[in-house]
């Protein structure tokens, strides 16, 4: 049946283009709407973020060394916590997960203890004005690797064969730096979970984008470690300076410059919600964000250029043009979202890119956004330039209207006959 049916089909349309070629009028050809602007998402900076705030010395909270030796190697808390549990117990940071593994503490009590004797000199002191925390190193030769290995830590730990070349370099004896080795090990394993560590090659080869995107999230928007406080609509919010300086220009001048903001503790922010605010330090702390819906994409945009986040700008644009772009024409149509407001708050907050393909987007479809009432409010340039990229065009519509003309007198002519 749907073979014939088929057939009946392609026979009625072959009569039909005969009868148009032989009256010499054919229906006018609709033209593809014009490409949209290609928007390349910029590359990842979260690794050189964090393994730059190793060697800026910015916001150091604690700092390690040993008795018998004079180099003090400066690190972050918040850092070292998220990413291994022996840490967690040093600065008796309470744990997602009850540490009882007998390996993690006693190489927490072997390797490390805290002096909490007069500050010594060599050491930085935080922008805040507390003075960083002071760990002794017992193991002397772990003590003078530690530069090595917190650098190691800062860039992804995933190195494992450099770590041990530089390693080398530094002990002669190959029992020395097994020895180390297993320690580092040690620090990095994770408690209920299978040790990657084992194979240090097989660990290696997966170079992870960064281990820490996932683990910094358990720290989000919680006092553990916390030396920053942003109160927003009434509320507060807790933070970690480290993380903020590591990953926001904007927040590094104003913690570390001569501004209210580098001797203050609580810092007001206006002009953004919390829940805002909230997804812009995920951003910060996890290098992903995921936007409920266009509108507070929006707002994570503009959130986003008052802090001149740019990368998560360009995130905010390609959601909200994926977005778009998924939507049916009966959607487009229904839908109670402002194309033309979208448009004036992507142009005044320098989202260049947003801003054109929204031009596009609305000339592209044309025949939806010239019946909504916001259509009206689009500049004389604005209107210009949908008018000239408009689809369907003005002359493929004359053209149609006229094929149709000519196809009803046709259909008339032959009723009579």
């Amino acid at each position: 049946m749907i073979q014939a049916l088929n057939q009946k089909t392609s026979e009625k349309m072959k009569k039909r283009k005969m009868s148009n070629s032989f009256h010499g009028i054919r229906p006018p050809q609709l033209e593809q709407p014009e490409k949209m602007p290609v928007l390349k998402a910029e590359a990842s900076h979260y690794n050189a973020d964090l393994n730059n705030l190793l060697f800026c010395c910015q916001c150091v909270d604690v700092v390690f060394y040993n008795p018998n030796l004079k180099e003090v190697v400066e690190a972050h808390k918040i850092v070292l916590c998220a990413v291994s549990h022996v840490f967690m117990l040093l600065f008796n940071v309470k744990s997602p997960t009850d540490i009882q593994d007998s390996s993690i503490i006693r190489t927490t009590q072997d390797l490390f203890a805290i002096n909490r004797d007069t500050a010594f000199p060599g050491a930085s002191q935080e922008s805040s004005g507390n003075p960083p925390l002071r760990v002794i190193v017992n193991d002397a030769v772990f003590c003078s690797c530690l530069s090595d290995i917190l650098r190691f830590i800062y860039s992804g730990a995933f190195q494992w064969e450099e770590l041990e070349e530089d390693i080398r370099k530094k002990l002669k004896d190959s029992g020395d730096v097994s020895n180390v080795i297993e320690k580092v090990k040690c620090i990095l394993k994770t408690p209920g979970k299978i040790n990657c560590l084992r194979n240090c090659k097989t660990y290696q080869a997966r170079k992870p984008l960064w281990f820490y995107n996932t683990s910094l999230k358990f720290f989000l928007n919680k006092p553990m470690l916390a030396d920053v406080v942003f109160e927003i609509q009434g509320t507060t919010v807790p933070a970690h300076r480290a993380i903020l300086v590591a990953r926001c220009e904007v927040m590094a001048a104003m913690f570390n410059g001569n501004y209210m903001e580098a001797k203050s503790v609580l810092i007001p922010v206006y002009g953004v919600s919390k829940e805002t605010f909230l997804s812009f330090l995920e951003y910060l702390y996890t290098d992903s964000c995921c936007p409920a819906g266009i509108f507070q994409a929006m707002c994570l945009l503009i959130c986003a250029e008052m802090y001149q986040v740019s990368r998560l700008q360009h995130i905010c644009e390609l959601f909200i043009i994926t977005q778009l772009q998924s939507m049916p024409s009966r959607e487009l149509a229904s839908m109670n979202l402002d194309i033309v407001d979208l448009l004036k708050k992507a142009k005044f907050h320098h989202s260049d890119c947003l801003s054109t393909w929204l031009l596009h987007f609305i000339a592209t479809n044309y025949l939806i956004f010239s019946q909504k009432p916001e259509f009206q409010d689009l500049s004389v340039e604005e209107r210009s330039f949908v008018e000239k990229h408009r689809w369907p065009s003005n002359m493929y519509l004359k053209q149609l209207a006229e094929y149709r003309k000519y196809i009803h007198s046709r259909k008339c002519r032959c009723l009579v006959m």
